[in-house]
């Protein structure tokens, strides 16, 4: 493709995602749904806008789904892919192999051989992550029972598509003259390391693919981590985005060397990172391009619909696409009774897995080119999965609209949805000097937080202690969101840089509105400029330690630590609600000053009017003291004279 063609075609693709996204969020359908539309519309087989450049295309889109892949492994700690086993096994595992032998014994009593019809069985059982994916968080339905289902097959059936392309070489040595297709090998790809293992036992490609899996789980826990830190310390943020762009190309090019899809190596990539200190920001820089090249594989994807093909064979098209949505959504279903799910989110369930999988052109073209699948069957099936693709936002939307109102759970049937996911309830943004007081206390507590700080080194020293810290720049609105903002009922701001604080509050109220703030001032006019913002928790980063020092210095004095504790406790309130009256005013220095003047008269008339000195008869309060003064031996002040 020359240059000219390439920004032709960069130009119709990207117009027409903003366009069909502008058009369909308005309509209130899905951007998916959009984004194939358009693609069906500018495509060879509508208006011609684009043309033979589409496969070019497609290929560079799918990168969009390695991307997804890798986010998905970064949310997926270890720790929670053990406790989301059982629904992964059973729920995944079941609906794999059961929907693969049911396509396959469908296959077999249409003539195809075993080999073809166990090619054919693997392929279509598995589902679009990205169609399902971006659909049920469009709709909000990823918490949802249903939807968590739906998401542990999916998981499963990406970890299933490494034995299935391992498998698929075994299969063309197995055909009876040799295979049916017309492939050519692996050799035709032109890879050097595929032209190989074209000529090797097809064993030594699954050792191959195994090794090169520990390699990717050995580098991220040995080697990623050091060099995220090492660029983390720059503080360059375009070194970070590089970085992070370098190591999902670096791993997609190590699997697709080996024939192996290249999103399943960084989806473990991702699952080794979850437990990382840089997990929040890797999530934040790479979320825009995974985002932009998802919507130009959803228009590939529209634009690659044959309906020439579709045309010339239409009732075995049709006969392959709803006989493919009708078993999987049935088995599906089947499962989800199983599971014990409620009627409404069996609905869900089955009917959000109901389609062809992005990974199905990958095991395809796979099968073509090994020999084990003719070009007519591969270009029937492409067809059909691409349509199913395409149907599938509009079964959604006929689930939301349509089943779910009819057979829906009524609200006092409901139960409550299994919490699958670990999001805390505090987000703390920085942990310094300051905030790892904060962070030992919640955590002392067994409340969970989220601590995020933009300084590699402090991230990496307070990880030493067991404070599970992320790196990455909170002020920003696309971290925020990947760190749970729109769950977490409080966002506590223990930064030390005005600017920063005042990006984060403002980002945080705009996007955030019912997320709770408690903010540290940095300064007495940077408390009253945070007064004067809206903020209601406020506290001046000095107030707590300097009244806490005053009430030792009381007690050192001779005062009943009971008396120091109540004076420091009416100076701090003094204090704050000074604090709020002077903000208006502090800009004008006459009025500034003569109302502090007026306040510390105030407070010195307070202690004498509400009588905070503590009469004599208040000291057997004085309980520290008293236990001080028996275990001395001193009963002086405690023992009443005659």
């Amino acid at each position: 493709m020359s240059n000219e063609n390439l920004f032709i075609a960069a130009f119709v693709y990207l117009l027409s995602a903003v366009i069909s996204l502008t058009l369909f969020k308005r309509l209130g359908l899905s951007s998916v749904l959009g984004y194939l539309v358009a693609g069906m519309l500018i495509g060879p087989f509508g208006l011609g806008f684009i043309g033979e450049e589409g496969q070019d295309v497609m290929h560079f889109a799918e990168f969009g789904v390695v991307m997804m892949l890798f986010l998905i492994g970064l949310e997926l700690r270890p720790s929670l892919l053990w406790k989301l086993r059982g629904p992964i096994l059973g729920l995944g595992g079941g609906q794999v192999l059961l929907t693969t032998l049911a396509i396959m014994a469908v296959s077999l009593i249409t003539g195809l051989s075993w080999q073809m019809a166990l090619a054919i069985g693997m392929t279509l059982s598995l589902s679009s992550t990205a169609i399902v994916l971006q659909s049920l968080q469009e709709k909000g339905q990823t918490k949802e029972s249903g939807g968590q289902g739906a998401f542990c097959v999916l998981l499963f059936q990406d970890i299933a598509v490494i034995p299935m392309l391992a498998l698929m070489p075994l299969l063309v040595t197995l055909q009876p003259s040799g295979g049916d297709g017309h492939g050519d090998g692996h050799a035709s790809s032109g890879n050097a390391i595929q032209a190989w293992l074209s000529h090797q036992p097809g064993w030594v490609n699954t050792m191959m693919v195994l090794a090169a899996v520990a390699l990717i789980i050995l580098a991220g826990r040995c080697l990623f981590r050091p060099i995220l830190k090492t660029v983390a310390q720059t503080g360059i943020r375009e070194a970070f985005v590089a970085l992070s762009l370098v190591m999902v190309i670096g791993i997609a090019l190590l699997m697709s060397s080996l024939g192996v899809s290249a999103a399943l190596g960084t989806f473990l990539a991702g699952v080794v990172l979850a437990d990382s200190e840089y997990r929040h920001e890797l999530e934040a820089d790479i979320e825009p391009f995974k985002g932009l090249l998802l919507a130009i594989f959803f228009i590939a994807v529209g634009a690659s619909i044959d309906f020439a093909l579709i045309a010339g064979r239409p009732v075995v098209v049709a006969a392959v696409v709803l006989g493919l949505m009708v078993l999987k959504a049935g088995i599906l279903f089947g499962l989800g009774t199983w599971a014990k799910l409620i009627l409404d989110q069996r609905l869900l369930f089955s009917l959000s897995l109901a389609q062809g999988s992005e990974f199905a052109f990958v095991l395809l073209g796979f099968a073509l080119t090994a020999g084990v699948l003719s070009v007519e069957v591969s270009q029937i099936l492409i067809a059909s999965v691409a349509l199913t693709m395409a149907l599938t936002p509009l079964v959604m939307l006929l689930e939301e609209k349509v089943l779910r109102v009819r057979f829906g759970t009524k609200p006092a049937d409901q139960r409550k949805d299994d919490e699958l996911d670990e999001d805390a309830p505090v987000i703390l943004a920085g942990v310094g000097r300051f905030g790892n007081f904060i962070a030992r206390i919640l955590l002392a507590r067994k409340i969970p937080v989220t601590v995020i700080d933009s300084d590699a080194d402090h991230v990496e020293f307070l990880r030493k202690f067991g404070i599970k810290t992320f790196y990455g720049d909170v002020s920003r609105h696309d971290l925020l969101e990947s760190a749970g903002a729109s769950r977490a009922q409080l966002l506590i701001v223990a930064i030390d840089d005005e600017e920063r604080i005042t990006n984060l509050l403002e980002t945080a109220k705009k996007h955030f509105p019912n997320l709770k703030i408690l903010v540290r001032a940095l300064a007495r006019n940077h408390q009253f400029d945070l007064i004067n913002a809206g903020v209601e928790q406020v506290v001046h980063q000095h107030s707590g330690s300097a009244i806490h020092l005053a009430e030792l210095a009381l007690r050192e004095l001779g005062y009943r630590s009971h008396l120091a504790a109540r004076i420091a406790s009416a100076f701090a309130r003094h204090d704050d609600e000074a604090a709020r009256e002077i903000a208006p005013l502090w800009r004008e220095e006459k009025q500034h000053i003569s109302r502090m003047r007026l306040r510390m008269d105030e407070l010195e008339a307070q202690f004498e009017t509400e009588k905070v000195l503590m009469p004599e008869a208040d000291k057997a309060w004085a309980n520290e003291d008293l236990r001080n003064d028996t275990a001395s031996g001193n009963y002086s002040d405690i023992v009443p004279k005659e």
